[in-house]
C-alpha cells in the first residue's frame, strides 16, 4: 500500500494522471527498460536501457514533483519482465451492510485490502487484509469482479494494477489500533462515507452489494 498511500499526499501534483498520454508512453517505455535490462547480455544494449530508464524517471519527477529517489523506490527499481501489479480488496457484509476501513493516509473509507504479498494467493490476501486492517475473521467465498485500476480509479497509476474483489463471509469482527487504519465500521449503500477513491469507487462498491444480492453474480471482467 505504500505507493498508494503516497500518491494520495501528492493530489495536487498528480492531477495531471487523469487519462494523459505521455504517462502511459512513460509506463511502456519504463516496461520496455524494465525487460531490456533483464533478458539483454550486451553492454551497450544495457546502457541504452539503463537511459530509458533514467529518462523516464525524469519525465515523472518533472511532471509530479516526486523526487527521483522515490520515483526509483516505488516505480523504477523492480528487476524482471514487468507484471501487472495485484490489489485484493474484500466484500464483507453484515446485517446489508458494508465493512469498510478509515484509511491514515487520507482520512477517507475504502474496502480492507492492499497488494498482494509474493507467494500468497487471492484468498489469504484477502483473510489478511481484514484482519490486520478491520480485526476481522473472514472467510473468502468468490470473485466478484478484476478491474483494471486506470479504467476505473483515480488518480491514473504509472503502473497496470489488477483489482480484485473478492466477496468474503464474515465470522467476527472486533476492531483493534493498528499502523495503517483509524476505524472500521460498516456502511449502508445509501449512506457511504468519504471514500479513498484511488482504492475504490462509488459503482465499485455498488457493484459489491450487487453480488451480495444474486448468489448467480457473474465474475466481472474489464
Amino acid at each position: 500500500m505504500i505507493i498508494i498511500g503516497y500518491i494520495s499526499y501528492q493530489k495536487h501534483n498528480l492531477k495531471i494522471f487523469m487519462k494523459e498520454k505521455w504517462l502511459l508512453w512513460a509506463s511502456e517505455l519504463q516496461s520496455i527498460a524494465q525487460a531490456g535490462l533483464t533478458f539483454s547480455a550486451d553492454r551497450y544494449d544495457l546502457d541504452r536501457y539503463e537511459k530509458i530508464r533514467n529518462i523516464v524517471v525524469e519525465i515523472l519527477h518533472e511532471y509530479t514533483e516526486i523526487d527521483h529517489k522515490k520515483i526509483r523506490e516505488l516505480f523504477a527499481s523492480e528487476t524482471g519482465y514487468q507484471t501487472p501489479k495485484v490489489d485484493v480488496r474484500a466484500s464483507v457484509f453484515k446485517d446489508d451492510k458494508i465493512l469498510m476501513i478509515k484509511e491514515k493516509v487520507d482520512g477517507a473509507w475504502a474496502l480492507p485490502g492492499g497488494w498482494a504479498d509474493v507467494n500468497t494467493s487471492v484468498r489469504e490476501s484477502a483473510i489478511r487484509e481484514c484482519c490486520e486492517e478491520a480485526g476481522a475473521v473472514v472467510k473468502p467465498k468468490r470473485i466478484i469482479a478484476i478491474h483494471l485500476a486506470n479504467k476505473h480509479n483515480n488518480p491514473y497509476f504509472p503502473f497496470t494494477i489488477y483489482k480484485i474483489f473478492v466477496e468474503c463471509e464474515l465470522v467476527e469482527n472486533s476492531f483493534k489500533e493498528n499502523t495503517e487504519t483509524m476505524d472500521a465500521q460498516f456502511f449502508e449503500a445509501e449512506k457511504l462515507p468519504e471514500l479513498s477513491f484511488e482504492r475504490n469507487t462509488p459503482d465499485q462498491i455498488k457493484m459489491c452489494f450487487e453480488a451480495k444480492k444474486c448468489e448467480l453474480f457473474e465474475t466481472i471482467f474489464d
